[in-house]
């Protein structure tokens, strides 16, 4: 159980009948000076580190717009760590490798946020798991470059930038742990899947991984610099409030790097949190914590490179839910799915085009027709677009999830955004999963699961999924629903996609 990474030497633990390593460090603490800068290498330790606990999480709002961590879970800086689990037994053969990119809209989430999670996929699938922990907020997601100063220089994309840095760590250690290095999925779901379509669109990443799943990715939530240095500019404003609220100056480009440094971890997550409130009416459709295109790590827009061949070609499987929007109400209402915000989103094309989507929308701007709209919107529509566009270079696999509980269906929100991780990491047997499947749909349910496991498996271990799934292409687009039996349609939703390509043509 003892394994020599980068930096020293490491002891795993035997839990479940499988061998884990965990809060392993990827990177050097982004703590007091390195705080919004890139990640850097690896702090050597003397002797042997115990890999048995998770590392702190990046820090995040515990009781914010999305759901933080428990108190019990340790927030901190230092948190650029990743976990392993590897099958009981040894095998001369190297693994296949999978590496989970957690969701959470950028904000929120960590590694350990699911319970057990790729165990079952080891089980089964005979493969190498990891998963991994990257800064979050504006620590990860806001672009301040452009306040950097020669004393105290910051650098863009640093979430992005950790999730690069894992890769090459996975490159350089995962043999040591039984995976081949040559054979590495890379797959997550939400703010992960978005960053898998980022990723694969940033030269630097190219021969860090060999597939890629995107699930539910938002792929257009990438943002020019001018409209990121804004929202960096607006920031600055909320955390200058949050640590002086008393005083009168406004944050200069002199200030603002000291602040950024000097501002305590608190002042940083509230301004972030009320940073994330106030961006989906001031700019409907749009999410200020998010890649941007940097001319540096991320030259441009992956949707532009899908569509010139620039990405990455490698297999991908990608694919949305039912009903992506349904989740987002309440706290969580961050949609373009309220009447202000999509009479802004229509407000960008022409009156023929946006009469023609909103007849595809019937009732709009009711609540179900507004989730509906704004789930495509955000995810199913720039999905489409990533498949139909990397189809021309790579073979592309699309699916929709569409299988939902029985109290799902009568809440009214169906299969809806993230309902596919409770099939894809064995959920349903924890105290939610039981309570989502308690009026029935269940064990129709698991068995889904079953079978999209399967398909995960396969992909990544041969680089195509169960032969019933064909590939998708821009004549066909045949694309798997899996539901309660599963099923192939060809070009599902067709009147929607030929109305959204001319509502945004740009996209």
């Amino acid at each position: 159980m003892r394994v020599e990474v980068s930096g020293g030497v490491v002891q795993g633990v035997i839990r479940r009948d499988l061998r884990m390593w965990r809060g392993i460090p990827y990177a050097s603490p982004p703590v007091g000076r390195l705080r919004f800068r890139a990640p850097q290498p690896v702090i050597s330790w003397a002797g042997i580190r115990s890999a048995e606990h998770f590392g702190p999480v990046a820090p995040q709002d515990r009781n914010g717009q999305f759901a933080g961590p428990p108190t019990s879970v340790p927030i901190s800086e230092d948190c650029l760590s990743l976990n392993v689990i590897a099958p009981l037994d040894f095998s001369v053969h190297l693994r296949p490798v999978m590496v989970f990119i957690h969701g959470g809209a950028y904000s929120v989430g960590s590694s350990r946020e699911i319970h057990a999670q790729g165990e079952g996929l080891v089980r089964q699938g005979d493969v190498i798991f990891v998963n991994l922990n990257y800064r979050l907020g504006a620590l990860g997601y806001l672009d301040f470059s452009r306040w950097s100063t020669p004393t105290i220089p910051l650098d863009s994309n640093l979430g992005l930038r950790d999730q690069v840095a894992a890769l090459e760590w996975i490159q350089r250690n995962i043999a040591a742990f039984g995976g081949d290095p040559r054979n590495v999925t890379l797959f997550g779901e939400s703010a992960g899947a978005n960053a898998v379509t980022t990723l694969m669109a940033v030269p630097r990443a190219e021969g860090l991984f060999h597939r890629a799943i995107a699930q539910s990715s938002p792929a257009n939530a990438v943002y020019p610099s001018a409209i990121a240095s804004e929202w960096a500019r607006e920031y600055l404003e909320l955390l200058s409030e949050e640590v002086d609220d008393s005083s009168t100056d406004s944050t200069s480009v002199e200030d603002a790097a000291e602040l950024l440094l000097d501002a305590p971890i608190e002042a940083l997550v509230a301004a972030t949190t009320r940073m994330q409130r106030m961006v989906p009416d001031a700019r409907p459709g749009t999410m200020p914590l998010a890649p941007v295109i940097d001319g540096d790590l991320l030259p441009e827009r992956p949707l532009d490179a899908f569509k010139a061949g620039r990405a990455h070609r490698l297999p991908l499987i990608i694919g949305t839910n039912d009903r992506e929007g349904s989740l987002f109400r309440g706290r969580l209402d961050i949609l373009a799915s309220n009447p202000k915000r999509i009479r802004a989103i229509f407000a960008r094309t022409r009156k023929r085009y946006r009469k023609a989507l909103k007849a595809l929308y019937p009732g709009l701007p009711a609540p179900r027709a507004a989730a509906d709209f704004g789930g495509d919107f955000a995810f199913w529509y720039p999905s489409v677009k990533v498949a139909e566009r990397h189809s021309a270079f790579a073979d592309v696999y699309m699916y929709r999830f569409d299988i939902a509980t029985r109290l799902l269906r009568l809440t009214g929100h169906d299969a809806t955004h993230g309902l596919e991780l409770f099939a894809l990491f064995d959920r349903m047997g924890g105290m939610f999963g039981r309570l989502l499947g308690a009026l029935g749909g269940r064990r129709p349910f698991i068995r889904a699961g079953r079978r999209m496991q399967a398909h995960w498996l396969s992909f990544a271990t041969t680089g195509t999924p169960e032969p019933s799934w064909p590939k998708y292409k821009r004549g066909r687009r045949r694309t798997l629903v899996i539901d309660v039996v599963d099923r192939v349609e060809s070009d599902p939703r067709r009147e929607r996609r030929r109305a959204w390509q001319d509502f945004e043509p740009h996209v």
